[in-house]
Order: structure tokens, then C-alpha cells, then sequence
């Protein structure tokens, strides 16, 4: 019988005294803005798979893998071993299916944050617009005041109302049930229609972030992508524009 949430690490990961370590999640979410990025930065960085999560909150269904072979949903946690410090990073295929999952899932991940000395958490994500963007803002959300000077100097833009509805799945609870356990949190939010996967959003959310934890990450790759993408929102948004016209052409 599977256990309400399974964390396992793999035989592999023997050493568990990590240095200054930090801790990214990157899971998916609107846009896949944060999944995008964590995962960009896992395969640019060549960072090694230590553990896996499952759980009965993950979708009920299986995921194909290219060969055929059918697994189970998981989310996964992987290091990066930079000069001066140790990099934790929270990837996978889906968040929880539901409210009381949200809480436990990331209750858990949390319980492995504090296992391995984990003092500063980002979570990454999009945050959704409702409209197609050019030129995509960087939004920031921290759980201590004391965190928005350095957030601000990274380019993180912190807007009053925005988000509105707050910050839902992971990306937020770790934020919130960080604080209760002394863990510092910083969200970084990708603006973005929500339509797309958005590599846009991802580009500059990559740059703030590489600022903030000091680990340079060759944007090439995700800048190129990036690129073809605002080729297709501008031809999305010229396309809308031509509608608007028709449409106002055919009221006259």
C-alpha cells in the first residue's frame, strides 16, 4: 500500500551534510513559468538526482514514458554542488489534487528542507495576467520584511495589488508554512497570460533569480526559446488587433 506522501532518497545520495544549502521549487504552475526555469537551470548546471516524492495526492493516472513503460507521477528533488554552496532543487510532474493535499505536500517538502539545513527557500511561478505580454515583469512575494531591499535590487518588481488572489499551491504555502518554521522564503512570479508555456516569463525570472543566489546560468539556450515565442505573441497579437478592426469595421 503506498503511503500517504513517500519521500525517498536514492542509495546514491549518501552524504547529507550540505553546505549553506538553499532550496528552489519549481513545479508546475501557471505557464509553467517556474517548471521552465528550475528545470533549465537543473540540465544547464548538470545538477544530480538525490530523491524522489510520491504521493496519493498526486493525480490518480500514469505517466508514459517514451519506451512505453507506464510509472506513477513523482515529483523529484535534485543538487547542485557549487564552490561555496549546496543547491536543492523541487521539480516534478504535478502539484496536489486537492486543498488538504496542497498543505501536506508541502508540509513534507518543508520536512525535507529542514532535514537537510535548508535556511532560504524560492519557489518560482507565473502569475497570470489574463491577456498576452510583451516585455514580461518579475513579481516578488517574501515571508520577512527584511528580505525586499535585496529582492529589489535583483529587478523583483513588488506591486500592492498584484497578486490579487494570492499565491496559490506550493509556491505560496512554502512562503507561509516556511515562516511558522523560521525558513525564509521568496517567491518569484513570472507575469504572463497563462494561455502559453511561457519561456519569456522563464527568461526573466532566470535572470533575477541567477542574481539572487550568485550561480551564473548560461541563458542562451532558454533566451533562444524565448525569442521564438515572442515571435508568436506578436503575431497572436497582431492577429487579435486585425479581429478588433474587422470587428469594428462590421459596427460602422
Amino acid at each position: 500500500m503506498i503511503d500517504d506522501i513517500s519521500i525517498r532518497y536514492l542509495d546514491s545520495f549518501t552524504d547529507k551534510n550540505l553546505i549553506d544549502p538553499i532550496l528552489i521549487e519549481g513545479l508546475p504552475g501557471i505557464g509553467q513559468v517556474g517548471k521552465l526555469v528550475a528545470e533549465y537551470i537543473i540540465h544547464m548546471l548538470s545538477a544530480e538526482k538525490i530523491g524522489e516524492i510520491h504521493s496519493i495526492y498526486l493525480p490518480p493516472q500514469v505517466i508514459l514514458e517514451e519506451n512505453g513503460i507506464a510509472r506513477l507521477p513523482r515529483n523529484e528533488i535534485y543538487l547542485y554542488k557549487a564552490p561555496d554552496r549546496h543547491i536543492l532543487f523541487l521539480v516534478g510532474d504535478f502539484q496536489s489534487t486537492s486543498n488538504e493535499g496542497h498543505y501536506l505536500m508541502s508540509d513534507a517538502y518543508l520536512d525535507v528542507a529542514q532535514e537537510l539545513g535548508v535556511k532560504r527557500i524560492y519557489t518560482l511561478g507565473g502569475f497570470g495576467v489574463g491577456h498576452l505580454v510583451n516585455g514580461p515583469r518579475v513579481l516578488g512575494a517574501i515571508n520577512r520584511e527584511e528580505l525586499k531591499k535585496e529582492i529589489e535590487e535583483a529587478g523583483v518588481t513588488f506591486e500592492r495589488d498584484e497578486p490579487g488572489g494570492g499565491i496559490i499551491g506550493a509556491a505560496g504555502l512554502l512562503l507561509g508554512l516556511g515562516s511558522i518554521r523560521g525558513i525564509d522564503a521568496i517567491c518569484l512570479m513570472g507575469e504572463t497570460s497563462g494561455y502559453l508555456v511561457d519561456p519569456m516569463s522563464a527568461a526573466n525570472v532566470l535572470a533575477a533569480l541567477s542574481k539572487l543566489i550568485g550561480v551564473p546560468v548560461d541563458p542562451t539556450q532558454l533566451n533562444d526559446r524565448a525569442a521564438e515565442m515572442e515571435r508568436v505573441v506578436e503575431g497572436l497579437i497582431e492577429g487579435e488587433k486585425l479581429q478588433r478592426d474587422d470587428e469594428l469595421r462590421y459596427i460602422g
